[in-house]
Order: structure tokens, then C-alpha cells, then sequence
């Protein structure tokens, strides 16, 4: 798989973007909220106050974009995996998805998910013609990847285009979501739980280094803080030293090597049949034995599914439990 592909995948369905959400709808800049106590500074621990949030059936995310729905969203379909996440973590199921998230320990479970509708197209190019047809109040889709798709729906539904980076982000827009549902008193008990469990593990800070690999064969990338929201999260647990280089740059194995990784997660991102994850694949080259992380038998395959496309704050609050387990 060329790099360029992986890195569409990865930054489409992976590492998107979500700015500060949290103006608009029960929250606002300046407010815990908006993320005050943000993780990665080192020393700082998170905020773990909660602002009450107020139901509305209009608002502007911190992004600017507005959504304005005639009537409380029953019928919601998924496009983008933080959309899944937010729906089950205030406890509603959407009416169609192309994410396997669901399917996860955690979420829905395999049995329950099979109930749930599959957009055909994938998520690269999902089918107007059977969104529609599960005649939506509201259609999340990420920006980058689905905004395309918005003349199409112009008119039949409402569509939000989404971009997470950091987990702020994802913060903002399950509150934004839980007050266009209505589930006001959820999204406030899903946010608590997520701001104490990252505070706690911001205590509990590691003097390890830690890396964050992706991909499907040799041509890996870096998960860095500003485009990975799981990698955000990463500076405030352990020592994490890893910067984004743009869009075309990237890491080697030298450098990899020369930072003396203790512990290593990686995300092996299959298209199509799983063929052997990324660990067995990188094995084969004889600097990846040198890391001290595989000397030490500390390298960890953890599921992409969570870790790169969640984004929400049930998918960060796993991420949370397995980093500060292998930081120890």
C-alpha cells in the first residue's frame, strides 16, 4: 500500500480533526469545558469540572459550522466512526453506519451490530442513494472525506461535516450532539467519567518513552499530537517526543531507533483480508529488533478500530486504560 493512500485512510478515518466544539451548545471558550488543564502539557492534570449542557435544536460548533434541525434527530446516520462513539455513549444506536465499531467489546458487541444498517460505498465513498433511504434527521460525515456528499443531501436531510484533532474536540462534539438529542444528562455523565479517568492518568505520568505507529506494511507513519487524537493524549502520560512534519513527512526506523522507544503501540491498518499485522511485517527488518521496546517485549498490537477512528470519548477512555497499563 503506497504511503500517500494510507495517510488519506489514516487522516480520514483516523486521525481527523476537532477543534475546540465545545462554543455553541452548552459550552463555551472559556468555560472546563474548552479545556482548561489540556492534556500534554507536562505536570498539568485536566480539569475535571463539567459545565451543564443546554438542549437546543440549533448551534454553531467551534469550527463556525451551524446545524439547525426542525425537530429533535431520531433517525442519525454515521459516516464517520466518533459518530458511533458519541451516539453510544449517550445511548442511542444510529439507523445506519460504515463503521466496525460498533461491533466492539465495549460499544454494541458483534450480535447488536448485526442489526444495525451498513452504507454501502465504504467510507471513502458512501452511497447518497442509500443514506437517504433510511430517511435520516441527520447525516455525520467527517469534512474532509464526506463534504462532497453535501449538495447531494442538500434539501432530503441535514448534514454535519465533523473534523476532530484533539480530544477537547471530541469533548465539544459529543456535547454539541447530546444537545440536539436531548440527552443532556448523559453527555455530561459520559464527559465526567472521561475528564476524571484522563486526570487520573495524568497522575500517574510514566518517565517512559512512548511512540504510536500505524500502517499496513513497511511504509508506517507516526501518530502525532495536532492530527491524532488518541496521540494527543499521549504527552500527558509518558514522554511522547513525536512532532508532526506536514502532510508528506514522516519517520524512519534510524530515528525511531536513535529516541530509544520503551514502549510501543502499534495500529496494523488492514485493506481488505488481514494479511499479518504491522509487527510481523517491520520484524523483517533487522533495526526493528534493536528498539528497546521490542528487546524488552513491550511492543503492543492494539485494535485500529479504537485507537485510530474512535475519537470519541468512550474510544479515549480505552485508549487511556490499555496506555496506562503498558506504561507502568
Amino acid at each position: 500500500m503506497l504511503r500517500s493512500r494510507l495517510r488519506v485512510v489514516r487522516r480520514g478515518l483516523a486521525a481527523v480533526i476537532l477543534g475546540s466544539v465545545l462554543a455553541g451548545c452548552g459550552a463555551s471558550a472559556d468555560t472546563p469545558a474548552a479545556g482548561k488543564g489540556a492534556a500534554g502539557a507536562i505536570g498539568a492534570v485536566t480539569d475535571v469540572r463539567v459545565e451543564p449542557i443546554k438542549e437546543t435544536r440549533a448551534l454553531k460548533d467551534a469550527r463556525g459550522v451551524s446545524v439547525s434541525l426542525e425537530r429533535k434527530p431520531e433517525r442519525i446516520v454515521c459516516l464517520v466512526a466518533i459518530c458511533d462513539d458519541i451516539l453510544t455513549e449517550l445511548g442511542l444506536v444510529p439507523v445506519a453506519t460504515n463503521s466496525r465499531l460498533l461491533a466492539r467489546p465495549g460499544f454494541l458487541g458483534e450480535e447488536k451490530a448485526k442489526r444495525v444498517a451498513v452504507v454501502p460505498g465504504g467510507f471513502i465513498a458512501p452511497e447518497v442513494e442509500a443514506i437517504l433511504s433510511h430517511k435520516p434527521d441527520l447525516v455525520i460525515g467527517l469534512e474532509d472525506t464526506h463534504g462532497k456528499l453535501a449538495p447531494a443531501l442538500k434539501g432530503a436531510t441535514t448534514f454535519w461535516p465533523v473534523q476532530p484533532t484533539t480530544w477537547q474536540d471530541s469533548v465539544g462534539y459529543l456535547r454539541n450532539v447530546a444537545a440536539l438529542t436531548g440527552r443532556t444528562a448523559e453527555g455530561e455523565k459520559a464527559e465526567k467519567t472521561f475528564r476524571a479517568k484522563l486526570a487520573a492518568a495524568e497522575r500517574k505520568r510514566s518517565e517512559k518513552t512512548a511512540l504510536i505507529i500505524y500502517g499496513s506494511d513497511e511504509n508506517f507513519g507516526v501518530a502525532v499530537p495536532g492530527t491524532d487524537v488518541a496521540a494527543g493524549l499521549l504527552p500527558g502520560l509518558a514522554d511522547y517526543p513525536w512532532k508532526s512534519r506536514g502532510v508528506e513527512g514522516s519517520y524512519s526506523l534510524e530515528e525511531i531507533l536513535a529516541r530509544d522507544v520503551d514502549v510501543l503501540f502499534v495500529e496494523t491498518m488492514s485493506f481488505g483480508e488481514p494479511d499479518g499485522t504491522l509487527s510481523e511485517k517491520l520484524a523483517k527488518n533487522p533495526l526493528w529488533s534493536k528498539i528497546p521496546a521490542v528487546r524488552n517485549g513491550d511492543v503492543h498490537e492494539v485494535d485500529s478500530e479504537v485507537w485510530a477512528k474512535g475519537r470519541g470519548t468512550r474510544s479515549l477512555g480505552l485508549v487511556l486504560d490499555e496506555a496506562v497499563a503498558a506504561l507502568r
